[in-house]
């Protein structure tokens, strides 16, 4: 039996290790994977027929992955078939490099659009106000887009004058939300909303009494533990290949979050920024008209 099938999905597992299995299980893999609904559609004398092999021999085959019987390898199939149905053609988009450019800015315009037509102007006020009037921020995210987020709204937020800092690890968290301060507020994102430790980390930060300002879909399980909701959801394109454009709809309200923070705080803020510039002019370019950054 292979030692990993419940690590992978049986389509996944069957891609990565066709070359471990024996020659006539190897015409069963090309047969389940050359058209899985028809393997799913077969019985196990029918399956056998189409890959020359014997019924016995399927039953092994099902057996060395796990699978008590036939039927319970169809069963495993169609799990895999419909948790990655996307996954399992080979996609069809733009191939070459202007059709990709082109591709993915109108993507992004796209989700702009759609980020600002729903954008809740009162729930980003409300948090603004909080986030300026708070003593200790902490910004909340993981696992990819969601943990650059963090990073991000830290990297704007300190250059405000805030006291912040940024955590991307679920442990670290939990602690931070355990031990924060009085006076804290902690902005998650979650780009799915469906983060189980993140959710569990805010909820702690609720018992405390921690104002949570989150970043994510609606009605989610993370949705759920936010004090102030800044509600995104924004539906991800068919295409695999092209990554992510729901990430510009959470950067966008992250620059929207720390402007309004900035324009409500003046003065402080102003003062901050300036100390920053002064240094960057004479320590790094000389030009006062580059970025606060680089």
């Amino acid at each position: 039996m292979l030692q990993r099938p419940s690590v992978l999905d049986l389509v996944g597992l069957l891609r990565l290790e066709k070359d471990t299995f024996s020659r006539s299980e190897r015409r069963l893999i090309d047969v389940v994977l050359g058209d899985i609904e028809v393997a799913l559609n077969s019985s196990i004398v029918e399956l056998a027929a189409l890959a020359d092999v014997s019924p016995p021999t399927v039953t092994r085959f099902c057996r060395r992955l796990g699978c008590e019987s036939f039927s319970a390898f169809k069963v495993r199939l169609a799990q895999s078939r419909f948790l990655g149905q996307r996954y399992l053609q080979p996609p069809g988009g733009p191939e070459t490099v202007p059709d990709i450019a082109r591709h993915i800015v109108n993507c992004v315009q796209s989700t702009l659009y759609k980020f600002f037509e729903s954008m809740d102007g009162d729930a980003v006020q409300r948090a603004s106000v909080r986030i300026a009037e708070a003593s200790y921020v902490l910004t909340f995210g993981s696992g990819g887009a969601s943990s650059m987020i963090a990073l991000e709204l830290e990297n704007r937020l300190f250059r405000l004058g805030l006291k912040v800092a940024a955590s991307v690890d679920h442990q670290g968290q939990l602690m931070r939300a355990a031990g924060a301060p009085k006076g804290t507020v902690i902005v998650a994102s979650s780009m799915s909303g469906n983060n189980a430790p993140l959710a569990k980390a805010l909820a702690i930060a609720g018992c405390y009494g921690i104002t949570r300002i989150v970043m994510t879909r609606p009605e989610t399980l993370v949705a759920q533990e936010a004090d102030i909701l800044l509600g995104l959801d924004i539906p991800e394109a068919q295409d695999i290949l092209r990554p992510s454009a729901s990430r510009y709809a959470f950067l966008a309200m992250t620059d929207v979050i720390a402007q309004v923070v900035a324009t409500r705080m003046q003065a402080p803020a102003i003062a901050t920024m300036r100390r920053i510039k002064h240094q960057l002019v004479i320590n790094r370019d000389g030009d006062d008209t580059q970025a606060l950054g680089d």
